[in-house]
């Protein structure tokens, strides 16, 4: 039967070239994005022709695609300068763990791999539902404050949020799930943390190194019970910021390893 599925696709993000080579169809990969760290062959493998917010056009149409891959309004402009020069454009825009699920079956049935990505989903839903189910079992649950950056302070995005409700943890920022845009999660008085008051402090940013001693020197959080008892973590960004696999497997992992560590402790 003739292969009609994308044989040339570059991936503006990580998350779809991560899928595509656990759904072992890695060979249709002609371009990768800079910030790719999963799997680590990737990045020997594949040319890098785009960060996130920038791309080179020219080299992306040197490589002949016939499939682009990006996420989010924020590469809008990249995929319309690609739609403009006549290249076929797929923008994701998930930000659920439902969302996120939905993103793996779709990209499988692309490339013609939908019951590769279904039995994925099938198996990666269960380990969540373990993780669920031993997170009721917590004889107290934790507020968590996650940091996804520090200047302005933004909370976690929505999966991020769900994923540590999985694990057992309370998102002190709730009220934040639903916003997709970072602007719209941006703390604007640090003393809304001190007054919410988190058991744990998680931060993951963006790519940077987590700096708990800065976070101890914000003025009045010297109170806050995280600082108080040494319960500051990091969870790197490229397993719990990158919606996709890693979030869904090692992500999840990261957080419940910390949440049910506090709650035993």
């Amino acid at each position: 039967m003739k292969d009609r599925y994308p044989k040339r696709i570059v991936c503006m993000t990580e998350e779809p070239t991560e899928t595509l080579y656990l759904l072992g169809e890695q060979h249709r990969i002609v371009g990768i994005t800079t910030y790719t760290v999963r799997p680590p062959e990737a990045k020997k493998e594949k040319p890098v022709v785009s960060a996130f917010t920038s791309a080179n056009i020219d080299k992306i149409m040197e490589l002949n695609p016939d499939l682009v891959i990006g996420f989010s309004d924020i590469q809008a402009e990249i995929a319309s300068e690609l739609i403009k020069r006549g290249i076929e454009v797929h923008i994701f825009n998930h930000r659920s763990v439902e969302e996120i699920f939905n993103m793996i079956q779709q990209l499988g049935a692309l490339v013609g791999a939908g019951e590769k990505a279904a039995k994925y989903i099938g198996e990666t839903e269960k380990n969540l539902a373990i993780i669920r189910k031993q997170s009721e079992q917590l004889k107290k649950k934790p507020v968590v404050y996650f940091e996804e950056w520090y200047d302005p302070m933004i909370t976690g995005i929505q999966w991020v949020t769900e994923l540590i409700e999985i694990a057992g943890g309370i998102d002190c920022f709730p009220e934040h799930k639903n916003k997709p845009l970072a602007k719209d999660r941006i703390v604007k008085d640090p003393m809304e943390v001190v007054r919410k008051n988190p058991d744990i402090i998680i931060g993951s940013w963006c790519g940077r190194k987590f700096r708990p001693d800065r976070v101890r020197k914000r003025e009045g959080w010297h109170k806050i019970s995280a600082i108080e008892n040494n319960h500051l973590y990091e969870v790197d960004s490229s397993i719990i910021l990158q919606p996709g696999p890693a979030a869904v497997t090692d992500g999840v992992k990261a957080l419940q390893q910390i949440i049910h560590d506090w709650s035993n402790g």
